[in-house]
């Protein structure tokens, strides 16, 4: 199973390293902790009846598999038993019944570490291993045969037009860009080799922006769809001081670490909208109405998007998730005792519900947040958190689960006794 199960498939090597350290986060990864058992048993036993038996549907997939669930199909990267046990095959089985649909064989050499849907096809992107060491590869089969497309080099990502985003090279290698229709690998558009930090603008249908950060040039924002420069201005300090750049919704943050000094542009226009001076930035990140940022003291503000003022502080929540009006906090705790999440109030940070201890899982942007914990008897409790409410409402206990979960399109997908088992979420 992978470490990150909301960005589906993410698993077995990170994407290159942020600019700016960041959290733990609702939007793509996985918050670890337990529920308090007591809390939950009592919820149920509150609720009146039990809530309606789940489907379940027995996935004959060995443990270690990345599984993707796309609406009636059931997709798994697996081991083929053979004797080398880098060899994969891709797997698909139906749903809901869980038969055995098609294979199709992957290189022996590639460790694939994402597979995602796209329209009639499915992508997965992964380290080649080759002659020359490793880098990225893309590969597009055929959603309901398994059929090859195409092959070509670099990781993909979505485009709010449907197109792909491939990039090979970065770190310590220059980057190449170039954009193709998924169709048949197509170049619609694609930049030469640039030794420039690049940092995308993620929404919720994809990528939609690229800031080019070049190590001796100006700043620049690119339309990603067309790679049009949108916007280019001298932004970062003279002095070679340490800074890093975020993108937040329509804000790009310049971080000057040497100074301690924070500036917003437009993005598109790459106009100064304000500067916050004096602070020492661990991370900051979008949260509903405002902006978190994390102080090297250990202080997470909240800051006004429009003006940078701060509308609130304090030194008790780790780091923030934000929807529409209310933020998903967690405690600062102490050792190992298990994190405890509360909804605050995002405008004036104050309380408005404590959860408890939960892990919380999320597959897209603008899907619930899943919550789950071992149950003391065996299993795991599912719940449905709901921020506006301050409250999880529970959904069911799963004894046959040991845990290792992952929510896939309406489904929660948990590792039991030699293989995977999948629940259905909602209806």
């Amino acid at each position: 199973m992978s470490d990150s199960v909301i960005d589906l498939g993410v698993l077995r090597h990170g994407p290159d390293p942020d600019p700016l350290p960041r959290p733990p986060r609702a939007n793509g990864r996985q918050l670890r902790a337990a529920l308090v058992a007591l809390l939950a048993l009592l919820t149920l036993a509150a609720a009146g009846a039990p809530p309606p038996r789940r489907a379940v549907v027995t996935l004959p997939v060995p443990s270690g598999a990345d599984v993707l669930v796309d609406g009636d199909l059931a997709v798994a990267i697996e081991p083929t038993g053979t004797s080398d046990p880098q060899e994969r095959r891709l797997a698909a089985y139906r749903l809901p019944g869980g038969e055995p649909a098609w294979q199709a064989p992957l290189s022996a050499e590639a460790r694939y570490w994402r597979i995602s849907p796209l329209g009639e096809l499915l992508i997965l992107s992964g380290y080649e291993i080759g002659p020359q060491g490793q880098d990225m590869t893309t590969i597009a089969v055929d959603r309901a045969t398994g059929a090859y497309r195409w092959q070509q080099p670099g990781s993909a990502d979505r485009l709010v037009d449907g197109n792909l985003l491939l990039r090979t090279g970065g770190e310590s290698e220059p980057s190449v860009l170039r954009v193709v229709d998924p169709c048949c690998g197509t170049v619609r558009w694609q930049l030469p080799a640039t030794t420039a930090g690049i940092i995308p603008r993620e929404t919720e249908r994809g990528l939609d922006r690229l800031i080019l950060n070049p190590p001796d040039g100006p700043v620049e924002v690119r339309d990603a769809t067309t790679g049009a420069v949108l916007a280019r201005a001298d932004l970062l300090p003279d002095d070679g001081g340490r800074f890093g750049l975020e993108v937040l919704d329509d804000l790009l943050l310049v971080i000057d670490r040497g100074s301690g000094t924070v500036t917003a542009y437009g993005l598109d226009q790459l106009d100064r909208r304000w500067i916050r001076p004096n602070v020492t930035v661990d991370f900051v990140m979008t949260c509903g109405p405002v902006l978190c940022l994390r102080t090297g003291s250990n202080q997470l503000q909240a800051l006004d998007p429009a003006t940078g003022v701060v509308r609130w502080s304090s030194n008790r929540w780790g780091w923030a998730w934000g929807a529409e009006d209310r933020l998903l906090a967690n405690a600062v705790g102490g050792g190992d005792a298990p994190e405890r999440f509360v909804v605050l109030d995002a405008l004036t940070g104050q309380e408005v519900a404590v959860l408890g201890s939960w892990e919380l899982y999320r597959r897209d942007p603008g899907d619930p947040l899943t919550a789950i914990r071992k149950h003391p008897d065996g299993g795991v409790v599912v719940g449905e958190v709901d921020l506006r409410a301050g409250a999880v409402r529970l959904l069911d206990v799963l004894h046959d689960a040991t845990g290792e979960c992952q929510v896939t399109d309406s489904h929660l997908l948990c590792v039991s006794p030699g293989t995977y088992r999948l629940w259905r979420l909602r209806r």
